[in-house]
C-alpha cells in the first residue's frame, strides 16, 4: 500500500511539470513564427521552398520549420561605383567613379529572379559605364557628363526592371586622367587664354 501510494503521488506531482514543459515548448514554437516588417519593408514568404506571398508592413506570422521569410527594403538605396579604369575612343586612359540610386519595386522578382539584387545592379552599372565611356572621346567625356549619365541610366533601367528594380539616377563623380595629360591640357588652356588676351589687346 505504501509503495502504491508513493508511486501514485509521484505521478501526480510530475503531471503539472510535464504539462508546463509541453506548454512552454509549444508556446516557444508559436512565438518563433512571429515577424515584424517595418513600414518600408516587405517580407517575401517561401513555403517549403516555393513562393507563397509578399507580406507587410506590420505583423507577419510564418509557420516554423515550414515557412521562410526574406525582408526587402523598398526605400531609395545608394550604391557606390568604385573607380573604373576605362580607355576613351581616342585612346586616353581615365578612372571614373560614381554613385547609383535605385529602389526595389517588385520584392518577389528581386528575391526569386536574382541571387543578390544590390550586387547585380552595381556590377551591371559598372559594365555599362565602361561600355558607354569607351565609345566617347576625351572631349565628349569632359563636356557631356549629363548626357553620359542619362545614357547609362537608360541602359541599366531597361535591364533591371525585369529584376523588380527601378534605377532612379546615376551620378558620375570624379574623372581622373594621367598627370602628363593634365599638364598638357593646362598648358593648352593657358595658351588659349593668352591668345584671347592678345586679340583683345
Amino acid at each position: 500500500y505504501a509503495k502504491f501510494w508513493h508511486g501514485s503521488l509521484a505521478q501526480w506531482n510530475n503531471k503539472p511539470i510535464a504539462a508546463e514543459v509541453i506548454f512552454a515548448v509549444l508556446w516557444g514554437i508559436v512565438v518563433s513564427g512571429v515577424r515584424v516588417a517595418a513600414q518600408w519593408e516587405r517580407g517575401v514568404v517561401l513555403q517549403l521552398g516555393r513562393f507563397r506571398a509578399v507580406r507587410g508592413p506590420g505583423l507577419i506570422y510564418i509557420i516554423p520549420f515550414v515557412d521562410n521569410v526574406r525582408f526587402v527594403d523598398l526605400r531609395l538605396l545608394t550604391l557606390n561605383i568604385p573607380s573604373q579604369q576605362v580607355i576613351t575612343k581616342d585612346n586616353v586612359p581615365a578612372a571614373i567613379d560614381g554613385v547609383l540610386f535605385f529602389s526595389v519595386t517588385d520584392p518577389e522578382k528581386a528575391v526569386i529572379k536574382i541571387q543578390d539584387y544590390a550586387f547585380a545592379i552595381a556590377q551591371y552599372a559598372q559594365a555599362t559605364l565602361r561600355d558607354v565611356v569607351g565609345g566617347l572621346s576625351l572631349d565628349e567625356l569632359l563636356s557631356e557628363r549629363e548626357q553620359i549619365q542619362r545614357k547609362i541610366a537608360e541602359v541599366v533601367e531597361e535591364r533591371v526592371k525585369d529584376w523588380g528594380m527601378h534605377l532612379d539616377s546615376i551620378r558620375l563623380q570624379d574623372i581622373e586622367m594621367p598627370e602628363d595629360l593634365k599638364r598638357i591640357m593646362s598648358r593648352q588652356a593657358s595658351a588659349e587664354r593668352e591668345k584671347r588676351a592678345t586679340i583683345t589687346k
